[in-house]
């Protein structure tokens, strides 16, 4: 009997499709149903119902289901075979089950009939991610961990009438897990030896989420199991990590795994809508063998090492279709409508359309003109994919963006003193830029496509590359002197966006091995500065950072209409700092930034003609001044540097110290406020430009 029900399945049709197997919230019955439809317009014939957090299926398999819940599975197998799916009822009694109880195995059996009874004909018994060690009772009762699976499968399996489709999967479900390995592995061995040859059984690979798969491995382990497996395919799963998700095609699985295996089930995205790439691309892979006669499209390129499947080709098949979802406008709780127009029609409304008002505005000369979306693009999308592409893998884009950043920021020296590659690194510059600004308008067109359901399972992951793409963003143009220094890079109270990934992020941050194992690898950076005392050959170096950074900060304001500071004096030379209270900062480039005092600021105001109240220099009768290049992204140096020389001011008898800045210099007006010491003070006769803070000593 088992014996003539395997060779009807050996004859049978290639099992492909999904697997809803992921840990996290389960899918919609609207949802599943969608998938089904999809699944018969791409080619696909099977569904596994296995979602980790529906408690009946796991934690509480032993309840059964109630009048409403069997109302909507027998809906739901209903709609699968409507699409010709097969609808495969998996069960994971494998947290608490007694193998050898003979209520367990009978409550397994009722739980499986009453599902039957709901007309589903294909099942599966999942012991994956359990705990190996059996009860006392089963180590009396079996030899082994896998005899005792092997048991209650053979016998729930014969229960049911030894169904065409019957799924096994073991609790070494990959060849990591296999001890010493995959041919030398006893559990696999007693489960190829003794599960009967109508159970199909299912394997992940190499890894749970597995890299590549190779002819090679599945021929290995076939060998052991006695039979071909099925694949449960996590290269799209992201239920491992929310901050995640998978937008690249099915790849690294050759097609010449396809006569040898039973069939491949992909276990995708916990977010429905963004799995559309996932299981398209399956599909075309399914499809792409060389003996099915034509397929959707050509598949071979020189740069694929496959003949019969391309996943560039795959993916911009599936990206060109997904493209006609996005433009459709979804209506909750009902079928997508046609594309959307750019104009509709008076009588036509929007799914939450509040105002009816007039529609004919139109904006007068000096005002504002209307707020056009611009439509998605095909490019948009690749960009999007390119961006959330594979676990082990960034796409094209990506790898060229991460690569630039490396570039600009480890030849930061180039950008700040002209050398042999000051071209170069303005050029990557701008093309980094314009590849940020490209992330942007995606993330802008995005935000406006009319299918809000496929966007609301993006929005967090394009918000948080938007966000990450800014930070690197504005810094590749401090450091090129492009746009005013950043307040970020020298503020150590930022805002919370400023830094990612909350407690999981500084738990990881602060471990040995955190970034060794990014996609794109590089040596952790370190920067060391030396503060030293100012000598009279600094003078040229001063004067060119104060130059460089007056010209940053100084936006549309010519310098000679800008007004006097008293501390610039020191800045440009034209006034020699005090004995003992002048420091420079070095980094391994060279002066990076300075710190100059002058213990009589009153003579300094008189020099610059500033009429300055004589009660502010009895309160604080000395100035400071401080600078850093864009390329300290440390605040600690500067901090030092200032706490050493306001030391070194009081012990003149100094009162106090104030210092002066421009509004428009947002960088240092943050960098003294985050000091704490310094507040503002108000000065009579000082221009509205003009802020003054002060410390008392």
């Amino acid at each position: 009997m088992a014996t003539s029900s395997r060779a009807r399945s050996q004859e049978g049709r290639f099992i492909s499709g999904v697997v809803e197997g992921f840990y996290g919230r389960p899918w919609t019955m609207e949802q599943r149903t969608e998938l089904f439809k999809r699944e018969q317009k791409w080619g696909l014939n099977t569904y596994l119902y296995a979602p980790k957090d529906d408690y009946k299926h796991r934690m509480y398999w032993r309840d059964m289901y109630s009048a409403e819940e069997a109302e909507q599975l027998v809906a739901l197998i209903s709609a699968a075979k409507q699409h010709g799916v097969d609808f495969i009822y998996a069960i994971s009694p494998g947290l608490d089950i007694t193998f050898s109880n003979p209520k367990e195995v009978a409550a397994l059996k009722r739980k499986l009939d009453q599902v039957k009874e709901f007309g589903c004909r294909s099942f599966s018994l999942l012991f994956d991610d359990i705990e190996t060690e059996m009860c006392p009772a089963d180590k009396e009762a079996f030899s082994s961990f896998a005899h005792a699976q092997v048991a209650v499968t053979n016998e729930v399996y014969q229960h049911l009438g030894e169904p065409d489709t019957f799924l096994f999967c073991p609790t070494d479900y990959c060849a990591r897990f296999c001890k010493p390995n995959v041919s030398q592995s006893s559990y696999l061995r007693t489960v190829g030896e003794k599960l009967l040859p109508g159970v199909d059984i299912l394997w992940t690979g190499p890894k749970v989420v597995s890299h590549k798969i190779s002819v090679e491995s599945i021929e290995e382990v076939s060998s052991v199991l006695k039979r071909a497996p099925v694949i449960w395919d996590n290269i799209h799963a992201n239920d491992y990590d929310p901050q995640r998700i998978f937008l690249g095609p099915f790849k690294d699985r050759p097609t010449e795994l396809i006569p040898k295996l039973r069939g491949v089930l992909t276990n995708p995205n916990c977010e429905f809508y963004p799995n559309f790439v996932a299981i398209h691309t399956l599909a075309t892979w399914c499809k792409a063998t060389a003996d099915e006669g034509p397929r959707d499209v050509k598949m071979a390129g020189d740069e694929e090492q496959d003949p019969c499947y391309s996943p560039n080709k795959a993916l911009t098949l599936a990206l060109t279709d997904w493209l006609q979802e996005f433009l459709s406008t979804d209506q909750p709780g009902g079928p997508c409508c046609p594309p959307a127009r750019l104009k509709k029609d008076s009588t036509e409304e929007e799914p939450m359309q509040t105002d009816k008002g007039d529609r004919s505005y139109v904006p007068g000369p000096g005002e504002n003109p209307l707020y056009t979306a611009e439509p998605l693009t095909l490019d948009d999308l690749k960009l999007l994919s390119d961006l959330f592409y594979l676990p082990y893998e960034h796409g094209s884009t990506a790898r060229t963006m991460l690569q630039q950043l490396d570039w600009l920021t480890n030849n930061s020296r180039a950008a700040t003193a002209e050398t042999d590659q000051t071209a170069e690194w303005c050029s990557r510059a701008q093309q980094f830029d314009d590849m940020c600004e490209a992330v942007v308008q995606m993330f802008n067109r995005l935000s406006n496509a009319p299918n809000r359901r496929i966007l609301y399972d993006l929005y967090n992951f394009i918000c948080d590359i938007k966000s990450g793409v800014g930070l690197a963003r504005a810094y590749v143009k401090t450091l090129g002197g492009r746009g005013r220094p950043s307040a970020q890079l020298m503020n150590d109270d930022p805002e919370p966006w400023d830094f990612r990934g909350g407690l999981s992020g500084e738990f990881q941050r602060m471990l040995p091995g955190h970034g060794n194992r990014d996609l794109f690898r590089h040596p952790p950076m370190t920067a060391v500065y030396c503060i030293r005392p100012y000598c009279p050959e600094d003078k040229v170096e001063v004067q060119r950072i104060f130059r460089e950074m007056q010209k940053a900060g100084e936006g549309n304001v010519p310098p000679k209409a800008q007004p006097p500071l008293i501390c610039d004096s020191l800045s440009t030379g034209d006034i020699s700092p005090s004995p003992q209270c002048a420091l420079v900062l070095e980094d391994e480039i060279g002066m990076c930034g300075y710190a100059l005092a002058l213990t009589d600021a009153k003579s300094a105001a008189a020099k610059i003609q500033r009429a300055t109240s004589d009660s502010v220099f009895e309160e604080f009768p000395s100035v400071i001044t401080v600078q850093m290049l864009p390329r300290v992204t440390d605040p600690s140096p500067a901090k030092r540097m200032i706490g050493q020389l306001l030391s070194s001011i009081r012990s003149t008898g100094s009162r106090g110290v104030f210092c002066e800045l421009r509004h428009s210099d947002r960088r240092r007006l943050d960098f003294y406020t985050k000091l704490g010491s310094f507040k503002p003070v108000k000065v009579s006769g000082l221009s509205q430009d003009i802020l003054a803070m002060a410390t008392s000593l």
